[in-house]
């Protein structure tokens, strides 16, 4: 069943989309009577005419009181600010209050998600499982390395059929959370009371399920709390995942620290990410000799050029004088991708024939679903 808060009159237009028995409630204290009065109630949906305070207050209760109970935001109008406020709330989805297909899916990815929190195990770890981590970076801002790593986690994953985790390790700024839709009731800096001794259990206690096969360890979303994170916490982390997921992702910032080092000491695969405009291929050739500097494995690079459609000006001999290292993967530029990174859900998912989604499937295909030369493919830097 649904809960629907909302007066009755816009209540009799949304419950025929929600289908199924909906309950409606027209005010938040009646919601929270009927919930109340029903243990296993999965999904409430609040309208657009509460007020959106009063929506956010009682949604950030709900979570503790009921994690497994999912809350989906109808407004009039979807901007920044309120996506913002509503994901720090616990909000799952925010849906224009007139699209009611999309209505309809964030209802169904709630319902999914609340089956999972309630009946679903974290992945367990296996001795045996040696899972790769793939470290995505990207010395530019605005080339898209988040977008890249989240397709990349939801194509290895696929369906179920392998398990991935993404990590954001972008502690101050990182948009995991919302390009997944994911609600962040942990995240790492909760893992700060593990220190020194992280576990399986511990680690499995920070994720966020997001899709089958897909779980994400999400950056904190309080002013301050990067700050707190040190990057001992982030290897500690690094070394327990491998053995709970076929494939570690991780989504990082645009810059070098000790947090950045430490990830790229744990991984398989170092991921680079450019853009054929002249800063981000500068800053990749940056990038390029600093991991030349502290000794990194050239084998486990791949270089990924998005955008490469764009007509800027720079020949493909012009991007190869400057990079000196061989391309892996084309990724051709859309307006789809932001409009799925909108819709809170990955391309490779919401439109798998299309060209970018090809592009980042093949990239995956050909470089990383393919066992390591040898066991010891991880590199560790010998010197700092």
């Amino acid at each position: 069943m649904t809960i629907l808060c909302e007066p009755a009159a816009r209540a009799g237009q949304l419950s025929p989309a929600l289908g199924g028995d909906v309950r409606a409630a027209g005010t938040l204290a009646e919601t929270r009577r009927l919930l109340a009065s029903d243990p296993v109630e999965s999904l409430v949906v609040v309208g657009a005419s509460i007020d959106l305070d009063e929506a956010l207050t009682f949604t950030s209760a709900l979570r503790l009181q009921r994690p497994a109970v999912g809350v989906v935001l109808l407004r009039d109008v979807l901007d920044v600010v309120v996506l913002t406020r509503a994901l720090r709330a616990g909000v799952r989805e925010v849906v224009a209050q007139d699209d009611l297909a999309a209505l309809v899916d964030a209802c169904a990815r709630s319902r999914q998600l609340s089956a999972q929190v309630t009946g679903v195990p974290q992945p367990r770890p296996d001795e045996r499982r040696n899972g790769q981590v793939i470290t995505v970076f990207a010395a530019k801002g605005g080339c898209g390395k988040t977008t890249l790593a989240v397709n990349l986690a939801a194509v290895l994953a696929a369906g179920g059929e392998r398990s991935v985790c993404l990590v954001d390790l972008d502690l101050s700024f990182g948009d995991v959370g919302i390009c997944l839709r994911a609600e962040p009731i942990r995240t790492i800096v909760h893992g700060l009371g593990m220190l020194g001794h992280v576990d399986a259990a511990g680690a499995s206690s920070l994720l966020t399920a997001c899709r089958p096969g897909l779980s994400a360890l999400l950056a904190p979303v309080e002013p301050g709390d990067a700050e707190r994170i040190p990057a001992g916490l982030v290897s500690e982390l690094l070394a327990v995942l491998p053995s709970m997921f076929d494939y570690v992702v991780v989504d990082t910032p645009s810059a070098f620290s000790e947090h950045v080092l430490a990830a790229m000491d744990s991984s398989h695969h170092h991921v680079l990410l450019t853009t054929p405009d002249v800063p981000a291929l500068k800053n990749l050739r940056v990038t390029l000799d600093m991991l030349d500097l502290l000794s990194y494995a050239h084998d486990i690079r791949s270089v990924v050029l998005n955008r490469s459609d764009a007509k800027v000006g720079l020949s493909m001999d012009d991007i190869d004088r400057v990079v000196r290292s061989d391309i892996r993967a084309h990724v051709p530029s859309s307006r789809d991708v932001p409009i799925s990174v909108n819709k809170g859900n990955p391309i490779v998912l919401d439109l798998p024939k299309h060209p970018v989604s090809e592009a980042i499937a093949r990239f995956a295909r050909e470089h990383v679903l393919v066992e390591p030369a040898v066991a010891a493919a991880k590199s560790k830097r010998w010197f700092r």
